[in-house]
């Protein structure tokens, strides 16, 4: 093929190790099954992976995605440029032949798309026919198998080891029967040795093992899921909502081993009034939903505070109003969960950024719900929930169940007194059926006893005692982490899971000689104010990125303390941010 000109000084090399695949074609192909088990194939040879999947909300068919990006190097996120895409339809090279970076494979099956070079904007992309259909039809009897055959040819012009291709297959489909299992090893097999006969060295994107410790696969939900069962958590419940509702699925297949009881509730306010009555009696309980959901329980979020009960809940984000977009990604709650609820009461709010801090702040909500006597809020989204990426064994040597003021069962001369004023904030706390601990749980504003009261004085005596909850957890919360050098010229701010984005942003940015550092926000109420504000006053520029159209954290910041950010990079089309577009955002500005 004669190239233009621009390409003439483009030359194709070999990069190991640093390759972006993305499978795509309709609903009922195998799209999530084959991007996962890809996932596992490279998290088992020793590679840090970062995956995505992607999906319209309905019912049957539409066009689904699953992209992972792998390296030898850390990996935060996925980056928009693909560099292997298998193609099970046409519309997926339609979809995405502009997202192809130079040099990069298409496999497809010539069989049943036709594919041609002017289909692709670079002339430089390499197309590997491969009749998926026929080969899976010939070894499996079954065309579903295509998709398998796919991964082999794959992995073959990747070059990676096909032992743990064949061990993938045979975790996935072992489950259902050996018979399945050794279907899809043969159909993997049949697309790795027509692929190795027909494009041997042809793609320059190569993986090899690398020797590492065990590593773990999850999504952020499977985090969250576990960060729970590490807690003590004993009754998770839950009505189905995408994009929480994988935890429930997590949860319910390993209620047993866990010790838990997982009840799927008839709605969303039957589940958080169930929690509730499980945390009154002393279980450790959780609650997950979206925006939608969590709507419905608002009421019986301020019952919780008032009533000072621990509770923990996720609200994984997605696009709204009303429906919105139920299968894509936003955080457009954020204002809405800091006010949920009547009147004034300490909302806890918490936003991990990645699967480890998922799995670390679920644990500590349970602590600071027990803690604090008072519901806690994790603030997730479709992005952190349902993206998947390799990571280290979690540390649990240091992980201590913390239950808080409990009491004994000691005779007391006045009473127990349940709402006892107390400087923190936190009162004695009893589980119903304990000697001499007799009490009132009144969603009416009540004495210290429990008895409902009207008296103005106690009134506000009680809201400023539950108020100083929040003032005594401010006191004993970790900063804000900064990433990268406190003098850098630019500071990036971001919360949740914008910062594997901004955190890849960063080592592009350097590698091009624009240095930054990172202000990365988790624990959003109480807000810690101070230090943001000293962060942000030594800052000589500053760009806040949000999934939302109003800029909500930088309302919040500037609310809490009188900073106003100036640059806002604000996307709200359900997408989450590439690094790609952060670092062309930041070389564009006109500081």
């Amino acid at each position: 093929m004669d190239l233009p000109q621009k390409y003439f000084a483009k030359k194709e090399k070999l990069v190991v190790n640093n390759l972006n695949f993305k499978i795509g074609g309709e609903a009922g192909f195998g799209i999530m099954a084959s991007g996962a088990i890809f996932a596992k194939v490279c998290t088992r040879a020793g590679l840090n992976i970062f995956g995505y999947v992607e999906y319209p909300s309905l019912i049957r068919g539409g066009h689904n995605t699953y992209q992972v990006k792998v390296s030898s190097e850390p990996v935060f996120c996925l980056q928009k440029e693909v560099n292997l895409l298998v193609a099970l339809n046409k519309q997926t090279v339609e979809l995405h032949q502009k997202d192809l970076s130079d040099f990069a494979g298409v496999v497809f099956d010539g069989d049943k798309v036709t594919v041609d070079q002017k289909d692709f904007s670079k002339p430089t992309i390499k197309l590997f026919s491969v009749p998926l259909e026929k080969i899976a039809i010939q070894v499996s009897g079954e065309k579903l198998a295509a998709n398998t055959v796919a991964l082999g040819a794959s992995f073959a012009l990747c070059g990676l080891d096909q032992k743990f291709l064949n061990s993938a297959l045979l975790d996935t489909f072992g489950q259902k029967s050996q018979k399945t299992a050794d279907l899809n090893i043969k159909a993997a097999d049949a697309g790795w040795q027509f692929a190795l006969k027909n494009y041997a060295s042809q793609f320059s994107f190569k993986l090899t093992k690398l020797d590492r410790q065990p590593r773990m696969f999850l999504t952020g939900n499977d985090a969250v899921s576990l960060g729970a069962i590490a807690s003590g958590c004993k009754l998770y419940v839950a009505y189905p909502m995408t994009p929480a509702s994988s935890i429930l699925h997590f949860l319910a297949a390993n209620q047993i081993e866990a010790d838990m009881v997982v009840k799927h509730a008839a709605d969303e306010i039957e589940a958080i009034n169930m929690a509730i009555g499980a945390s009154f009696a002393g279980v450790r309980s959780q609650v997950g939903t979206s925006g939608g959901g969590f709507a419905l329980m608002a009421e019986a979020y301020g019952l919780a505070a008032m009533t000072e009960t621990p509770l923990v809940i996720i609200e994984v984000q997605r696009p709204g109003p009303a429906t919105g977009l139920p299968t894509w990604t936003a955080q457009g709650d954020l204002h809405f969960v800091l006010s949920a609820g009547q009147d004034d009461f300490p909302r806890i709010i918490i936003a991990p950024g990645d699967a480890p801090e998922a799995f670390y702040q679920t644990f500590q909500a349970h602590n600071l719900a027990w803690r604090y006597q008072t519901p806690v809020l994790i603030l997730s989204d479709k992005y952190l929930a349902e993206s998947a990426q390799s990571t280290g064994l979690f540390n649990l040597a240091n992980l201590k169940i913390d239950d808080g003021e409990m009491t004994g069962e000691d005779q007391l001369k006045n009473g127990y007194k349940r709402y006892e004023i107390t400087q923190s904030g936190i009162s004695p706390r009893a589980i119903p059926g304990q000697k001499n601990r007799q009490f009132i749980a009144n969603s009416d504003e009540h004495d210290e006893m429990g008895f409902s009261t009207e008296d103005p004085k106690t009134r506000s005596e009680m809201v400023k005692k539950r108020m100083r909850k929040l003032t005594t957890l401010a006191k004993n919360l970790p900063p804000p982490t900064l990433y990268g050098p406190p003098e850098a010229p630019i500071t990036l701010v971001g919360w949740g899971s914008t910062k594997g984005p901004i955190l890849e942003a960063q080592s592009q940015l350097k590698r091009e000689g624009i240095n930054t550092n990172f202000l990365h926000l988790v624990y959003l109420n109480p807000f810690p104010a101070d230090y943001v504000a000293a962060v942000l006053k030594n800052a000589q520029k500053t760009l806040i990125c949000e999934n939302n159209s109003t800029g909500q954290m930088a309302q919040l910041i500037r609310q809490k303390t009188g900073v106003e950010i100036p640059h806002q990079f604000l996307k709200f089309d359900g997408r989450p941010f590439y690094p790609e577009e952060i670092v062309d955002f930041v070389k564009e500005r006109r500081w």
